[in-house]
């Protein structure tokens, strides 16, 4: 069965999309938006249990690996063309269980969603004023990777340091970030006709400047 695109963007019209590279403040701003605008908050990888409790390896090899995965330290240490490509596969398997699950948060309010949902696909479900893209340069991406305290950073990196050769694990795994934040990836989003903002500067604190111009382009002021 397949449902139409013009149907999916009727019922996905209180979802608000905000997608993009790593360390772009992504995260940040749903949560300050959600809070100030009373939305529905829906972080990244939300409702992850609940989909690896359905996928199967049939239908959904990529996001099954979590399911058959030896164990994190393996995870940490997959070739990066090998993480790329699981990655962009996960991005595809998800897409399905992402829409599914906003169409029944969105009825009870707006939404916003830290999502990997592909700029092509939102194209075809969402609106302009719905989508916002946030942008960091590769090498912020890489290097400020683990700068974060969200427990899913802080707990690869555990794994990373319990890894037999930490350093090289380390190094390998920035390369894997480095592949699915390359200039290919960050010109995609780029170039995507979306609404963009590009984080430069880390050392100025514009969070509330970046609240306000998302808030602006969502028309939720």
């Amino acid at each position: 069965m397949e449902i139409q695109n013009n149907i999916l963007k009727h019922y996905l019209k209180n979802c608000y999309f905000i997608t993009g590279t790593v360390y772009a403040g992504k995260s940040t701003m749903c949560a300050m938006l959600a809070e100030k605008y009373g939305m529905i908050h829906c972080e990244e990888n939300y409702n992850m249990d609940q989909v690896l409790s359905v996928v199967t390896q049939e239908a959904q090899p990529n996001l099954n690996y979590f399911n058959n995965k030896i164990d994190w330290q393996a995870y940490v240490s997959r070739r990066p063309e090998e993480y790329e490509r699981w990655y962009l596969g996960t991005v595809e398997e998800v897409t399905g269980f992402e829409i599914a699950e906003l169409i029944r948060l969105s009825a009870h309010g707006k939404v916003i969603v830290d999502t990997n949902i592909s700029c092509d696909v939102l194209r075809e479900i969402s609106d302009y004023s719905r989508v916002a893209v946030m942008l960091s340069p590769q090498s912020m991406s890489v290097d400020k990777f683990f700068d974060r305290g969200d427990p899913e950073k802080q707990f690869l990196l555990s794994v990373i340091r319990s890894c037999p050769d930490p350093k090289k694990t380390l190094a390998n795994f920035r390369a894997c970030i480095a592949r699915v934040n390359s200039p290919e990836h960050y010109n995609a989003f780029a170039n995507s006709g979306f609404f963009t903002l590009i984080r430069e500067d880390i050392q100025t604190d514009t969070r509330q400047q970046t609240l306000a111009a998302l808030a602006v382009h969502f028309g939720l002021e």
